[in-house]
């Protein structure tokens, strides 16, 4: 595919970075000529420096000629212009916008967007898709990540093996012998740092990150199986009402009911507008590392902190004087990705970056044909994917040992109709089986072309 990035920030860059390891022609636009180098240097794409909303540089990109454009800018205003313009000037068919402003995101002004007004196909909106993110892992008590697959009836989960882990040491062949009647697979693990495909005979070791895919009715189980039995979260606090803390203190009130959230914000016009818009989330006006503000706010007495301001080490740091004083788990946003390999050291069970998802959000727009979802796991570690097999697609009739599957792609899971069935060599794959995959970030091409024509996979 053809596509135009305008913006080479973290997350142009992180999206330029997946796409054109896969093979895409990518464009990269942006009015800063340190970023344009950095990212020309960096990656095997074509960097111009140029205002993406102007025509003559959208011109320079070969904006007659693409499939798709993702205006990913800092500016919510440019991004717009930059689709009005793709659309008018040049008829670019897909046309994708990151939006944070929440004004031009009410449902009262919901026509604003559509093809006769700003042509915007796809609006993305970061505050609210990391609320989103934040809210399934606080689904799965233990989890640092979860992803609901296929309708519900599959889950990706995301945990730490720690010390006590009652499987590390066990070759992954065994989990089948010890547990035949639990349907999970362990699709990716991520060990110092490095992440892999894991094979039959590989072991988990303590420190590990397992990503495994599971039937929904076996969570509670298999969450048992790798140690990991925190109770129910009923009590949150939320560090910072910003954007991502109002949209989830709504959410924890529209989707937990058992659930009773705090918010700690420390601008105090802001925290008025917060519990304005707010019916039973408490507001607290104070700053979130002031011990005595946390003390107010009960956190020794909560399950969870959610450190969501717009400055990380304020986070890293509340997340951290949280646990200190008592409350059991610590979830921090974290933009910096150098501060990643610091934070589980310090005792921090899950970091969000905003940045992984909103690419992932955004990618999942690139794959086509049967392909329902996608999500990236890690950094740049791989993705996630749940697709339909047609009547005419490479797998269909096969044995999963028959399908020459390239290396770094593991089944998870297939689903047909209600029945989940753990892929084994011997499965045979069905026309209408929704499968859920794993490929490494390495692998995604050789799947593409793998499934390119005759699955219609991407």
């Amino acid at each position: 595919m053809k596509i135009i990035i305008a913006g080479a920030g973290q997350v142009g860059f992180h999206i330029s970075q997946q796409l054109s390891v896969e093979g895409h022609d990518i464009v990269v636009i942006d009015s800063s000529p340190e970023l344009v180098r950095k990212i020309g240097d960096s990656l095997d794409v074509q960097a111009i420096v140029g205002h993406a909303s102007h025509p003559d540089s959208l011109d320079r990109a070969g904006a007659a000629d693409i499939d798709m454009l993702m205006a990913v800018t800092q500016s919510d205003e440019v991004n717009m212009v930059t689709c009005q313009v793709a659309h008018s000037m040049f008829n670019v068919p897909l046309k994708i916008a990151r939006i944070r402003d929440q004004s031009y995101l009410q449902p009262i002004w919901a026509d604003l967007f559509s093809r006769h007004h700003m042509p915007i196909d796809v609006i993305i909106s970061p505050e609210i898709e990391v609320a989103r993110a934040i809210t399934r892992r606080m689904q799965v008590p233990g989890a640092f990540d979860t992803i609901s697959l296929v309708n519900g009836k599959v889950r990706m989960l995301g945990v730490t093996c720690n010390d006590d882990c009652p499987v590390i040491n066990t070759p992954l062949r065994q989990l089948t012998e010890l547990f035949p009647d639990l349907e999970i697979v362990v699709v990716g693990v991520v060990r110092e740092g490095q992440g892999f495909v894991p094979k039959k005979e590989d072991q988990l070791l303590s420190g590990d990150q397992a990503y495994f895919v599971v039937n929904t009715h076996h969570v509670d189980r298999a969450m048992k199986v790798f140690g990991h039995e925190e109770g129910e979260v009923r009590r949150v606090i939320i560090a910072g009402g910003g954007h991502i803390g109002a949209f989830l203190g709504q959410m924890i009130e529209t989707d937990f009911n058992s659930v009773k959230a705090r918010i700690i914000e420390s601008d105090t016009a802001r925290a008025h507008e917060v519990a304005d818009f707010l019916e039973q989330t408490v507001v607290i006006h104070g700053d979130v590392i002031d011990p005595e503000i946390l003390e107010e706010a009960s956190v020794s007495e909560s399950e969870a902190i959610i450190a969501v301001t717009n400055d990380d080490e304020t986070n890293i740091l509340a997340a951290l004087l949280a646990k200190r004083i008592g409350t059991k788990r610590a979830i921090a946003l974290v933009n910096n990705e150098t501060y990643r390999p610091l934070i589980s050291s310090l005792g921090i069970d899950v970091v969000v970056s905003p940045r992984e998802i909103t690419a992932s959000t955004i990618l999942q727009h690139v794959r086509r044909g049967s392909i329902q979802a996608v999500h990236s796991l890690g950094a740049d570690f791989g993705e996630l994917i749940e697709g339909e097999i047609l009547e005419t697609s490479y797998l269909a009739g096969k044995k999963i040992r028959d399908a020459e599957l390239p290396e770094g792609v593991l089944l998870g899971a297939v689903v047909r109709q209600e029945d989940i069935i753990l892929p084994r060599g011997d499965t045979v794959i069905q026309v209408n089986d929704k499968i859920v995959l794993f490929a490494s970030i390495d692998e995604v091409k050789a799947v593409e072309k793998l499934f390119a024509v005759s699955l219609e996979f991407f």
